[in-house]
């Protein structure tokens, strides 16, 4: 039976924890300490602090989780307002992730929240392996797939490739685009994980230069016209960043200008924002609701007090309401969330030439590589103060490094090139030496 409880303020709470069930997770156990447990002992990461972050955070704290931290490197903008409601007029300039955590602070009595104002590539990889969950609230491809690949770093697989239950860094994924939206759950080695449905996310749209350059159609054309081939002429060497004010009014005033030649209308701040940056149309009722399974499901993992989504929802509210769950299916094969890429090199192979050998692995294709063994640092290429400390060691065998251990797993954190793109990622590396006792032959991944 569950334990008798004192009144409290999280009624409903109380209905999924204090008492027993028939869709309970297998450890589930009711009682006010389950309760009490999960309000001083659970933390969560919420990374995202726009429209889908804003309603995690408030939903999570409501729901019991005292011990929340959210990152975001965005700051509030006029038209951020109309949907994420924790921000005010006054608040534009501010820091997302500061300003968020405020508020949900001065509204919910007993909740601490620890923003972070920066790049999530800017956190060491420790940092996220601190949290119990990680809630997603991103409209980035990009930011996705690092953090899943962090994730999935953590993940440990057994002498017979089986899956480490203590090693495993649950993750619930939202998303909204206008009236549509999704709630999915990522358990490294037993759901799949980001990259295993990568094919999920329709490619990107792109505008031939010809057209561009020529003969511009619409909007869109004028506003890839002045970001693609006008700020290149004029900026010949700068890079553009999407995240600095000025860059992109800059764009938006070449692309009034060039809407203008051809006699295109459309072309407004909002739009130049959304085509350049490529931001999807949000409406805060589908946040709210993504929001809310999201929160349901991340409570579910924490307490055990119902069985997890099995493992994407799918939310459609075009035409009247329809939602779908669909049980998808783990790549055995993933890069990332599968047991690793096999690499096998002899002992006296330097760290140096292990690095560079990132960069022709077909598997890899790593540049910039910084490499970690059990959370020591063996090489970081930034910041400079840590390439220096770690400079000595690339002249060292890696067999040396790695304390003579005749197959273990190292982390590579860099600049993956993939379909002529660039991104941030990090790839788990299953180094085996050979001519090692006790070690049996295997396929080489990399051309050692």
């Amino acid at each position: 039976m569950a334990d008798a409880a004192p009144p409290s303020k999280s009624r409903d709470l109380d209905k999924l924890l204090l008492r027993p069930g028939n869709l309970v997770g297998p450890t589930f156990d009711p009682g006010v300490q389950l309760r009490d447990d999960l309000q001083e002992y659970a933390r969560v990461l919420v990374v995202g602090a726009g429209g889908l972050g804003c309603e995690l955070l408030k939903d999570l704290a409501l729901s019991g989780f005292k011990n929340l931290e959210v990152i975001d490197m965005d700051r509030i903008e006029v038209t951020n307002l109309n949907r994420q409601f924790l921000f005010r007029l006054e608040d534009v300039g501010k820091p997302k992730a500061e300003v968020a955590a405020k508020r949900v602070m001065e509204r919910v009595s007993g909740v601490n929240i620890v923003p972070h104002f920066c790049r999530i590539e800017d956190k060491d990889i420790e940092f996220y392996n601190d949290f119990n969950i990680i809630a997603l609230g991103l409209d980035s491809i990009e930011a996705r797939s690092y953090i899943n690949a962090v994730a999935c770093s953590f993940l440990e697989y057994d002498s017979d490739d089986n899956p480490r239950e203590e090693t495993m860094k649950p993750m619930v994924d939202g998303g909204t685009e206008g009236f549509k939206g999704h709630a999915r759950v990522i358990v490294p080695g037993v759901t799949p994980c980001f990259e295993c449905t990568i094919w999920l996310f329709p490619p990107q749209v792109k505008f031939p230069l010809c057209t561009l350059a020529e003969t511009p159609r619409n909007a869109a054309h004028c506003i890839e016209y002045a970001h693609l081939i006008k700020w290149d002429e004029v900026h010949s060497g700068q890079a553009f960043d999407p995240d600095n004010p000025d860059h992109m009014k800059w764009v938006y005033d070449e692309a009034v200008k060039r809407a203008e030649l051809f006699g295109i209308p459309g072309v407004t701040y909002s739009l130049t924002q959304g085509v350049v940056k490529n931001i999807i149309p949000a409406i805060a009722s589908t946040n709210a609701i993504i929001s809310a399974a999201c929160t349901l499901e991340t409570l579910k993992i924490a307490s055990g007090c119902s069985k997890t989504l099995s493992n994407y929802l799918t939310y459609n509210g075009v035409e009247g309401l329809h939602t779908k769950v669909t049980e998808f299916v783990k790549d055995k094969d993933c890069l990332v969330c599968a047991p690793g890429v096999l690499i096998e090199l002899d002992t006296t192979v330097t760290l140096k030439k292990f690095i560079d050998m990132l960069e022709e692995d077909p598997k890899v294709l790593m540049t910039k590589a910084s490499i970690t063994y059990h959370g020591k640092n063996l090489y970081m290429q930034a910041p400079p103060v840590l390439e220096e400390m770690t400079r000595s060691n690339l002249e060292l065998p890696l067999y040396d490094l790695m304390d003579k251990i005749p197959k273990d797993v190292l982390h590579a954190t860099g600049t993956i090139n993939k379909d002529d793109k660039k991104s941030s990622g990090l790839r788990k590396l299953r180094v085996v030496f050979k001519g090692i006792d006790g070690v049996a032959d295997m396929d080489v991944a990399g051309g050692a």
